[in-house]
């Protein structure tokens, strides 16, 4: 019989934005989330797999090298490496695991929802335990609105996905049809509303309340013992 308890710490993979780093997001949570909440999980932050081939001048203030997770042509309909880049994630999940959930920003966030869907149907990280929920910041639905879909990730969405989900969507956002249609592709989603763009956001008494809810909800599945959590 496995042998089970349930964490004081939920161990979340964190995937950065397109043309981001791990140190650019653990410095933008730091930033807008409080210190107390964010040391109610064991996050690990994990730098994409291609270096940006674009230039970017919107991290002037962050040092490069800037990465991307997945690529693909100037309107996001066709996306390239995508394979690749599960088999990555995949390989690091099981080098620094074992992780009960996963937190994404924009490109991050969208690879995020996906993966859930893709376990299900058996496509793709199928060596790794159950995601068990996901966070999404300023996410999208791979063949939604603006995304192309990749071919393994074709069925992620054909039911709606059970696994417990918070949404944050910023008022500002120019793509906030993307994050409400996503939003509408799990079952039950919290979703937190904030009065700022495409960023990470700076969050109010009410919404880190929220947040507290959800991180006590899924502290309650069953988690596999944790291993080192050091990456």
């Amino acid at each position: 019989m496995e042998n089970y308890q349930y964490e004081k710490k939920p161990r979340v993979l964190c995937l950065h934005g397109h043309g981001s780093n791990a140190e650019i997001l653990t410095k933008e949570l730091v930033l807008g989330w409080p210190q107390f909440l964010l040391e109610k999980l064991d996050l690990v932050f994990l730098d994409g797999p291609f270096l940006l081939q674009d230039k970017v001048d919107a991290h002037d203030i962050f040092h490069p090298p800037y990465y991307e997770w997945f690529q693909a042509n100037k309107d996001f309909k066709e996306i390239y490496n995508f394979e690749e880049c599960l088999q990555y994630i995949e390989a690091n999940m099981e080098k620094y695991g074992l992780f009960d959930g996963v937190l994404g920003f924009s490109q991050g966030a969208t690879l995020s929802a996906s993966m859930p869907g893709m376990q299900r149907e058996k496509v793709a990280l199928t060596k790794v335990p159950k995601i068990k929920f996901v966070i999404i910041i300023a996410g999208a639905k791979f063949g939604g609105l603006e995304f192309g879909c990749p071919k393994l990730a074709s069925n992620a969405f054909a039911s709606p996905i059970e696994c417990p989900s918070l949404h944050f969507i910023g008022e500002k956002d120019p793509h906030i049809l993307n994050e409400e249609e996503l939003t509408g592709c799990f079952m039950n989603p919290v979703v937190i509303h904030y009065p700022e763009g495409h960023k990470v956001p700076n969050l109010d008494a009410e919404s880190i309340e929220t947040v507290i809810e959800f991180i006590n909800k899924v502290k309650k599945i069953k988690m596999p013992l944790q291993g080192n959590s050091n990456l």
